[in-house]
């Protein structure tokens, strides 16, 4: 989810001249585009992804759009990520998530999950540029997903990653240091930095 407006979303991040071409709104879905921070020339820059990872040596789009999530767990090695692991990581932007809550009845109930501060704040993510057979380049995005904390744990078994503004430019490549240091920020984000709500209504599946 994305609601804030464009100026704290420039304070938050350090950013300028925003792309105004991003989705916004209460629940942002596969295959829209979504705001993100990237490293550009050695500093921050906004950027505009379409969200579902699409690897650049694919000769076609995937079925589905493409990968939403990639899993902290084997980006490092799985051939789909780990080159955009190396070189092309950025921040998505997002005011909070939602996860589904798998009910008795077949039923699923959504949960909101954001951070006490109500700001801004940044999910870990991985970019790449795909060009389809007809020579239009597309420029996608994944999250990257890890096991849920103690809060989210009773409603899903994954959370994405979520990355600490003072580690914001380390992840973005920003600062030297290692690479495979930035393993050790793929971490669960504390739950007690962290708060969720009911929302409704309960879908439920047929």
């Amino acid at each position: 989810m994305l609601l804030s407006n464009l100026s704290r979303i420039e304070d938050h991040f350090g950013l300028r001249d925003i792309p105004a071409s991003f989705s916004r709104g209460n629940n942002v879905s596969p295959g829209e585009k979504i705001l993100a921070v990237r490293c550009h020339e050695g500093r921050r820059e906004a950027a505009v992804f379409r969200w579902g990872f699409v690897p650049s040596w694919m000769k076609e789009m995937p079925k589905g759009g493409g990968f939403i999530n990639a899993r902290a767990e084997s980006i490092a090695f799985k051939a789909t990520f780990r080159e955009a692991f190396r070189k092309r990581r950025c921040l998505i932007v997002a005011d909070g998530f939602y996860e589904w809550q798998k009910l008795a009845n077949g039923s699923r109930k959504p949960w909101f999950f954001y951070l006490p501060s109500r700001v801004p704040f940044a999910l870990a993510g991985l970019f790449e540029t795909w060009v389809s057979p007809r020579g239009e380049a597309v420029s996608t995005c994944a999250i990257i997903t890890t096991q849920a904390n103690e809060l989210i744990s009773p409603i899903h078994e994954r959370m994405p990653v979520i990355i600490a503004p003072q580690y914001y430019d380390f992840w973005l490549g920003l600062e030297s240091g290692d690479w495979e240091g930035l393993a050790d920020l793929l971490c669960p984000y504390p739950a007690t930095e962290m708060m969720s709500r009911a929302e409704f209504p309960v879908l439920r599946i047929l």
